[in-house]
């Protein structure tokens, strides 16, 4: 199998088997060509992710059971690297920082100089991006670069990042990744992809390499060709994890949404929403920000990006007030925009399925719920 890299080249993707105990050879190859490792790691009662500096930080032998509204951590039996399924972060911040310096400005004798912000970011090898968090950043790819005004900051920190893919052996109940073109796991945009499998025959890696570097970094592993039983069962591990999925986004929401702007379902999700931005802070793709100015008394000022949210009356305020001044208009804007008019502006849409705008909002909205509601109101011309 061939795989073509962002530079156009092609590697070779043979696959092969890593025993489980030699997953410290991964980290330390990627450390040592300078990469900082980022990967799931416990903490604060929930999968996150930090710098780890070998395979034992991992949270090994840890699951979780995730609803609407509901998260929480349990002992996994299987004992497995990646048994769990995704906590509230994605790799967002690592790409799109939540808080950028954009210039400082000083006073001088002359005025002020102005100074732009152009620090390089670190090499960073991400340890363990579920297929829907890939397919996310593919998201944001379209978004920071792939129009005339590309974002300096963010191809600075794409380029020097390389992507390590897990399949998901497991899917929690918000997941619903597989009505939105992709399932457990991971077809391209990774430069190694690896499947757990824990069976009779041992507990081991399938590594497949997706890009010139990560076939370069499997050439240094302690690995062995893949046989064709572990090829198999990798792929019914992906199979079994699909299998489990349950919820659904309809098909042909898109067009259903162009229809349904004065839909009254709006108006009953918005006596439970908060407008807290739960869900766009956890969502891996929203891209909304804010500009920021600060001076203090030295005659420094400072202009910085940061996240923001359409749920917040500010977003959207212009002379005179906020063009989306109730809850109702902002969550409509919110997931017609993500599941409809994201389409007009990126070709594709906003949404990956991974279902964290689910599991972590305080009034347990679902947005396939809502969307399955709006699309039956049309579909008895009630809209």
């Amino acid at each position: 199998m061939q795989s073509v890299t962002p530079d156009g080249n092609e590697a070779a993707a043979s696959p092969r088997t890593l025993p489980a105990e030699r997953l410290d050879d991964l980290v330390a190859a990627l450390r040592g060509r300078g990469y900082r490792v980022v990967a799931p790691v416990l903490r604060e009662g929930a999968v996150s992710y930090g710098e780890i500096a070998s395979a034992s930080e991992l949270p090994r032998g840890w699951t979780d059971r995730q609803e609407a509204g509901t998260y929480r951590l349990e002992r996994d039996p299987r004992d497995l690297y990646f048994g769990f399924t995704l906590g509230a972060q994605s790799w967002k911040p690592y790409l799109f920082p939540p808080r950028l310096r954009l210039w400082t400005a000083e006073r001088s004798q002359d005025g002020f100089e102005v100074s732009e912000e152009h620090q390089a970011p670190p090499q960073q090898a991400f340890l363990g991006v579920r297929p829907c968090d890939l397919a996310a950043i593919a998201v944001q790819d379209r978004v920071f670069l792939g129009g005339r005004h590309q974002d300096p900051d963010y191809r600075r920190r794409r380029e020097r990042a390389l992507l390590v893919a897990v399949t998901c052996c497991q899917a929690a109940a918000t997941c619903f990744c597989t009505s939105m073109g992709h399932g457990p796991r991971a077809e391209a945009g990774f430069d190694l992809a690896l499947t757990e499998l824990r069976d009779k025959a041992g507990h081991r890696f399938l590594v497949e390499a997706g890009s010139t570097r990560g076939a370069e970094i499997l050439a240094e592993l302690p690995t062995r060709a893949a046989a064709p039983a572990d090829q198999k069962r990798a792929e019914r591990v992906a199979a079994t994890t699909a299998a489990q999925i349950t919820r659904r986004m309809p098909a042909g929401i898109a067009g259903v949404l162009r229809h349904s702007y004065t839909h009254p379902r709006w108006d009953e999700v918005a006596q439970r929403c908060l407008a807290c931005t739960n869900c766009t802070l956890v969502c891996p793709t929203c891209f909304c920000t804010a500009v920021e100015d600060t001076t203090d008394l030295t005659g420094v000022a400072n202009r910085d990006r940061r996240w923001d949210s359409c749920f917040t009356s500010e977003h959207s305020y212009i002379h005179g007030g906020s063009v989306h001044a109730s809850t109702a208009s902002r969550y409509r804007q919110w997931m017609t925009h993500k599941l409809s008019t994201w389409f007009d502006q990126f070709g594709t849409s906003g949404c990956v399925g991974c279902g964290r705008c689910i599991a972590w909002c305080p009034a347990a909205i679902d947005i396939t719920e809502e969307a399955a509601a709006i699309t039956a109101a049309q579909g008895d011309g009630t809209c």
